[in-house]
């Protein structure tokens, strides 16, 4: 009786110390709102938001990347192909954190997340995800931003690339390291069928986790 006491005062001050932190992220986001959404608003009035991909392009993005987006308050655990990172959690990791270590650290990265979704609209939040996206190496060096991505690998903006480039993008941004945009890459010619055949509606994802689209592949 005794242990089980111990253990269930254990489980308490575990519980309460994950809230702490987590509301911690959360204040913190709040406290950076300001400069983010000022930051944001020039990124959308220089032509660098969401709605400058193009509507059916963006629509194929949320479906790959985080389907639940539009409803979602930070946090999604149940879309299919969406995973355990939210668009606004990837955010969060890049604006949050001086050097982001995955464990204890995806508490705060939730509560950090769950305060931007308070504090900043959706089409602030795409703007600076878009923005900070890692996208690999490029013909000058390591790419970051998926506008500053298309313009280096195809010399034109998002909305102007043929359906296969758009989705080129996308495909690489699961594992940036990994795959070479601009170059002959069966791995990223797999990735990009996958995509692909999702969007065309011809498959679904497995279940939440399957982020590498296994329920898209190739039959």
């Amino acid at each position: 009786m005794r242990v089980l006491k111990i253990l269930s005062a254990l489980v308490l001050l575990l519980t309460a110390a994950a809230f702490v932190y987590g509301f911690a992220g959360y204040l913190d986001a709040r406290a950076d709102a300001f400069r983010l959404s000022a930051r944001a608003d020039r990124l959308i009035a220089g032509g660098r938001g969401g709605v400058d991909l193009g509507p059916r392009q963006l629509a194929k993005l949320l479906q790959v990347e985080d389907p639940g987006f539009v409803d979602h308050s930070g946090v999604d655990l149940s879309s299919a192909g969406g995973g355990l990172t939210t668009i606004t959690q990837s955010l969060a990791k890049r604006v949050g954190f001086e050097t982001f270590q995955p464990g204890i650290a995806k508490i705060r990265q939730t509560g950090y997340a769950i305060g931007l979704e308070h504090e900043l609209t959706k089409q602030e939040i795409l703007a600076l995800w878009l923005d900070t996206l890692e996208m690999g190496q490029g013909p000058d060096g390591w790419m970051t931003g998926f506008f500053r991505a298309s313009n280096a690998i195809y010399g034109k903006a998002p909305a102007d690339l043929t359906e296969r480039e758009f989705l080129s993008l996308v495909a690489v941004l699961i594992a940036p390291s990994t795959y070479h945009l601009g170059k002959d890459d069966p791995k990223l010619e797999d990735r990009v069928a996958r995509i692909e055949r999702l969007v065309a509606g011809s498959c679904t994802p497995l279940d939440n986790g399957d982020v590498w689209l296994e329920g898209c592949r190739d039959k």
